[in-house]
């Protein structure tokens, strides 16, 4: 039996939880949410995050950080700005268990991955990222899903891909620990773009472009960010980014679609495409990457610009070759 932890008990950190515990794991789950706490233990519901899911009683959900020991994985689930924080707060390190990153985003200060925050704050931590197309829901129902484990140290990637493979949740190992991270940070841009275009009502045809541009763009920063086309082409790439541009239980096309409709810019829940939008930016002009959908996302949600002109933008632009590298 693994001793697997998690940090973060909103709508993921709860899904990985449920699929670990079904698997006969030993799960402990540190939220900072007091009542999801107290619910999960007493309830096995996470109404706030998952409600109507019913979770198995074998979670152990905590907001002490000292129940977090002898673990054989540490499990990060916080939303990515507020990454670096929380590994300053708790003594992580003294854990002595490889951490896995598990949010989608790009630190907005600094431009830099979940994995580069963690070897910032933390020395000779063993690190790796789990990503690609997977909702927090069909995890908690033990829905079949398939997601990429990345790592650069391979016989630490065998090992957590073993334990964290489960009968519906299968696990494939990459070593590419950027493109794996920059793959489903950048997708939630485009996730939004997607949104605005189906809540403006623009047609299939539309939403098909951006799926195909927005990966285009997608890839060309990853890969100058040192990804490979081949992560990109997977599941943590453009599985990823389809998933979450054809979906309503995508949190980011979902915020997309409520600002075409309602112009209001203030998300209801964390939508990590926000910061990712505007860091986007600056590292597409950082490594000379053209990017006009990114570009024009990032300009809507800074209010500079509205989503009618972007359009207009998008559709001016002048005409070239499909290059696609």
């Amino acid at each position: 039996m693994n001793k697997i932890g998690i940090m973060g008990s909103g709508a993921f950190g709860t899904g990985l939880a449920a699929t670990f515990a079904k698997a006969t794991n030993d799960v402990t789950l540190w939220g900072r949410n007091s009542e999801c706490i107290k619910e999960i233990n007493s309830k096995n519901t996470n109404s706030r995050y998952l409600p109507g899911i019913e979770l198995p009683k074998n979670i152990f959900a905590t907001s002490n950080f000292k129940d977090l020991k002898n673990l054989d994985v540490l499990l990060m689930v916080t939303p990515a700005q507020y990454l670096r924080e929380t590994l300053k707060n708790f003594d992580i390190k003294s854990l002595n268990c490889p951490l896995v990153v598990c949010s989608k985003g790009i630190e907005k200060n600094t431009g830099k991955l979940q994995s580069e925050i963690i070897k910032d704050v933390i020395e000779n931590t063993q690190c790796a990222a789990l990503s690609g197309p997977g909702f927090a829901v069909e995890l908690a129902k033990g829905m079949p899903t398939a997601l990429t484990l990345a790592t650069e140290d391979k016989k630490l990637g065998v090992s957590l891909q073993s334990m964290i493979s489960t009968e519906s949740l299968r696990v494939y190992l990459s070593n590419d620990l950027h493109g794996v991270q920059l793959g489903g940070a950048l997708k939630n841009v485009f996730a939004i773009a997607s949104g605005i275009v189906v809540g403006s009502n623009l047609g299939e045809s539309a939403r098909a472009a951006i799926i195909t541009r927005g990966f285009t763009e997608l890839s060309r920063l990853a890969h100058s960010m040192g990804g490979s086309l081949d992560t990109l082409n997977g599941l943590s790439g453009f599985g990823d980014l389809t998933l979450s541009c054809t979906s309503q239980l995508s949190r980011n096309f979902s915020y997309g679609q409520q600002l075409a409709q309602s112009g209001n810019l203030k998300p209801g829940q964390t939508v990590e495409g926000i910061d990712t939008a505007l860091i986007t930016l600056k590292l597409a002009e950082k490594h000379k990457i053209e990017m006009p959908i990114a570009s024009q996302v990032a300009l809507v949600l800074s209010g500079k610009t509205t989503v009618d002109i972007a359009l207009s933008e998008l559709m001016r632009r002048p005409l070239k070759d499909e290059n696609i590298s």
